[in-house]
């Protein structure tokens, strides 16, 4: 390994960022590799400092090492300069801790948390000299694995995964790699392997599967080819977050990451039940950690990282029932640290402004909320219940409390939306700045940011499809036009076409599958990032592989059709999501079933 090590010295001195490749951070956990039984490679398909600020990770990386006979190293997507230098020189894909290929592990497990990483995980099997399709690996591969949000509906990927986890993954990886290592005892090929390993609950084989299709291309069902898979798989749940594994000694980055701070979980999942949110309903359901519970993993994780900061993470922060209690707590246990808590998601209501000045005694920067819409009916319509009158009142709340700054988050494209909807974001921005002028002489600080929609597989909106490109553009137009006029508030916005073809894969099938493939060939790389997003290359992989985008986001599906997620099981049923669509139909008048 010293040659192997030498070499990757002086391709790191040859790129920008070397800090981003070198494995030994604090809290590193480097083990000997001869001492134990099953070896994993937790592959993160972007770039480190996306990586890293990733809890699901940190949470995998803990559940894993803290077994003696089991390891787990880690391997990001490779910044284009690393690139260049590693296929220059023939140099293969490679883990922090110990510099080894990634071919010479048991298991490579793909964090799959978002579409547009999905040409990244083709590149790094590609990188690592490892065959992209399951059906060209034989028994001298690893196993490749895929978990996250993505797994809900993971069929465009299918082909190039032996295994997917659904649900949560931090009691059933640890256990699944020591069921991998009694199996590799035994000598048993690829395929027993799998068969023994579908009939545990959460697991995914996707080759005992099959679509079958009309004649006009519309899917018909997804049959079982293996007689002994399972005809649904359900997703795993933690049943007691106090008991799971947690990292109170997560590997500090040397470089900034996107998130730099001491994390705890409070609790998770989120009853509000907005109709756009994918992680509200697939994390349900909702489970707490005990304040307790939540003290000594706060105290611990300062401790062994030095962090200055403490963010409570929670998909809606204010609903955790004794919050002001374990703020208080937090105080007088973390007094004379010198450590800041924050909460993030919080509400647009007043409640949450106070405990936003509760955390924030001394220093006023800014808020950040996300009312997704702007007029009353479509706030209805997505479930996001909150009326005018809140808004006013809890920045009247805001602005006595000191506070100068506001983030606001939007999403146009939303199901019933009108243009009226979108110039209600210009005139509720004038009107708050308006209000804030009344009150306070200094300039007001806000900061505006749209979000397309992007129909989710496991929402009431899965049946829904996405706005027109077209249309995305236009309304996007509106908003430039109007914040023109609007001195003093940013606008910010996604790309129309990452956010199309976002939705072209979250509602894909297995046909797709060629196109992430062609777009991979064609040199797509880290398309989440504006800077290396090449929205042509796409379009020419569309063309060669035969695929139609607008036929997948542009798609209304139809209440009886068969969804290309059908046989995975996030715990709430179709037919709650189609009452849901209803009802969301009757709040904007548009009655009738799809």
């Amino acid at each position: 390994m010293d040659k192997k090590r030498k070499e990757l010295e002086s391709l790191l001195a040859r790129v920008q960022k070397p800090a981003r490749y070198l494995g030994n951070e604090w809290n590193a956990v480097n083990k000997d590799h001869s001492q134990v039984a099953f070896k994993l490679a937790l592959a993160f398909p972007d770039l480190y400092e996306v990586g890293m600020s990733n809890q699901g990770l940190k949470i995998l990386y803990h559940s894993v090492n803290m077994h003696e006979n089991l390891l787990m190293e880690r391997v990001f997507a490779p910044h284009p300069d690393l690139e260049a230098e590693m296929r220059r020189h023939s140099f293969p894909l490679f883990t922090l801790e110990s510099a080894r290929p990634l071919a010479e592990f048991d298991l490579i497990g793909f964090s799959l948390q978002y579409e547009l990483s999905y040409t990244n995980v083709l590149n790094m099997l590609n990188l690592a000299g490892i065959p992209l399709h399951s059906s060209e690996r034989d028994d001298r591969w690893p196993l490749i694995i895929g978990g996250g949000p993505c797994v809900f509906n993971p069929e465009p990927l299918a082909p190039f995964f032996d295994i997917f986890v659904l649900g949560e993954a931090e009691e059933i990886l640890p256990a699944l790699m020591l069921a991998l290592a009694d199996l590799k005892e035994t000598g048993e090929g690829r395929s027993a392997v799998l068969k023994k390993l579908a009939a545990l609950e959460g697991i995914y084989v996707p080759s005992f599967y099959e679509p079958r299709y009309a004649a006009d291309g519309q899917l018909l069902a997804i049959d079982q080819i293996e007689k002994t898979a399972p005809e649904k798989i359900k997703k795993r749940v933690i049943g007691d977050l106090n008991k799971a594994p947690y990292p109170t000694a997560p590997v500090v980055p040397y470089i900034q990451a996107v998130h730099d701070r001491a994390v705890v979980e409070f609790f998770r999942g989120c009853a509000r039940g907005c109709r756009f949110c994918q992680a509200g309903y697939v994390f349900r359901p909702v489970r707490r950690r005990s304040r307790q519970n939540i003290i000594n993993l706060a105290k611990n994780l300062i401790n062994e990282t030095g962090y200055d900061e403490l963010s409570l993470s929670s998909l809606s922060s204010s609903d955790y029932p004794e919050i002001e209690q374990l703020l208080e707590d937090l105080d007088s246990e973390l007094q004379g640290e010198r450590v800041r808590c924050s909460l993030p998601s919080l509400r647009l209501d007043s409640y949450s402004i106070k405990l936003a000045d509760r955390l924030h005694q001394g220093k006023r920067s800014s808020l950040t909320f996300a009312p997704e819409a702007a007029t009353e009916r479509l706030r209805r319509v997505i479930r996001k219940n909150i009326r005018e009158e809140d808004i006013f009142k809890a920045l009247d709340d805001a602005i006595k409390g000191g506070w100068q700054g506001f983030k606001l988050y939007f999403m146009i494209g939303l199901p019933t939306e009108s243009d009226a909807d979108v110039l209600a974001i210009i005139e509720l921005c004038r009107a708050i700045r308006e209000r804030y002028r009344r009150q306070v002489k200094g300039p007001l600080k806000l900061s505006v940011s749209v979000s397309t929609f992007v129909p989710k597989a496991n929402t009431p909106f899965q049946f829904e499809p996405q706005l027109p490109l077209e249309k995305i553009r236009q309304r996007q137009q509106i908003l430039i036009d109007g914040f023109r006029k609007l001195p003093g508030v940013s606008l910010s916005w996604h790309e129309a076409e990452t956010s199309y073809l976002e939705a072209i894969f979250a509602r894909g099938d297995r046909r797709l599958a060629k196109l992430i493939e062609r777009a991979w060939q064609l040199g797509c790389r880290l398309d989440g990032w504006s800077e290396h997003f090449a929205y042509n290359l796409w379009l020419q992989a569309m063309q060669d592989s035969g695929i139609n985008g607008d036929a997948y986001a542009g798609k209304r599906f139809n209440y009886n059709q068969c969804l290309p997620w059908e046989h995975l099981d996030c715990g709430i049923s179709k037919e709650h999501f189609i009452k849901e669509h209803e009802l969301a139909l009757l709040e904007s008048g548009e009655e009738g079933e799809l």
